[in-house]
């Protein structure tokens, strides 16, 4: 930054603390503490469904924004998997380290991401993750750069997303969610709500712009 960067930088400072100053606010970093702390909190904190219905509640959600969602047993993830890529004619599928060996059936080119530039990862069929967190309010399924997720990259670059969420892992309200990441936020995070897709000024809907087009979702009780 120049000299002229520098001296506009301090003048917009010196701007906003005399603003502070004169609505007799405090600093910045401890005013936005002070109004956090005493925000009213009206909003549903907890759940008010039972166990079964959120489950059930995720998974219509994820079918409302386009993602195939099946509910299985443990021992049968595996095959659910198999069946899933089949269906989508899949066959050659990144996936982090750290996944579940169990999770991985036989008779497919599954590739380990050790760090995989984007051009590698546009020329595979997709990707297979694990997940933190699954908010069944909103339909959400949260990942987390960690053991049997990977890097953000991993998950954004491949045109299909095959994601495991395991029921323990489901809540129901977005609050209850972020209290499962307050442990872990520091880490790189990526929220999503069924396939990517957006909408330009003519409302045309488009597939794909941020993220996998496809998303198959397997619910693990």
């Amino acid at each position: 930054m120049g000299t002229e960067g520098v001296v506009n930088a301090s003048a917009r400072a010196e701007v906003l603390r005399r603003i502070r100053a004169a609505k007799g606010g405090a600093s910045g970093s401890v005013a936005t503490r002070r109004q956090w702390e005493t925000m009213a909190r009206g909003y549903r904190r907890s759940a008010s469904r039972e166990r079964r219905a959120v489950i059930e509640l995720l998974e219509d959600r994820l079918r409302d924004y386009d993602a195939n969602v099946a509910r299985v047993t443990p021992d049968d993830v595996g095959a659910q998997v198999a069946l899933m890529l089949e269906a989508r004619g899949k066959r050659r599928i990144v996936i982090p380290t750290g996944l579940a060996a169990e999770w991985v059936p036989r008779g497919f080119e599954f590739v380990l991401d050790e760090g995989m530039s984007a051009a590698e990862l546009n020329e595979v069929d997709g990707v297979m993750t694990g997940s933190t967190v699954a908010i069944a309010e909103t339909g959400t399924v949260v990942l987390q750069n960690v053991a049997g997720q990977g890097r953000r990259a991993t998950t954004l670059v491949p045109d299909y997303h095959l994601c495991v969420v395991r029921v323990e892992d489901v809540v129901e309200t977005v609050a209850e969610g972020m209290e499962r990441l307050a442990a872990t936020a520091e880490l790189t995070t990526t929220f999503f709500s069924g396939p990517s897709a957006t909408a330009d000024i003519e409302m045309t809907r488009i597939k794909g712009v941020h993220g996998p087009r496809f998303l198959d979702v397997i619910v693990v009780e």
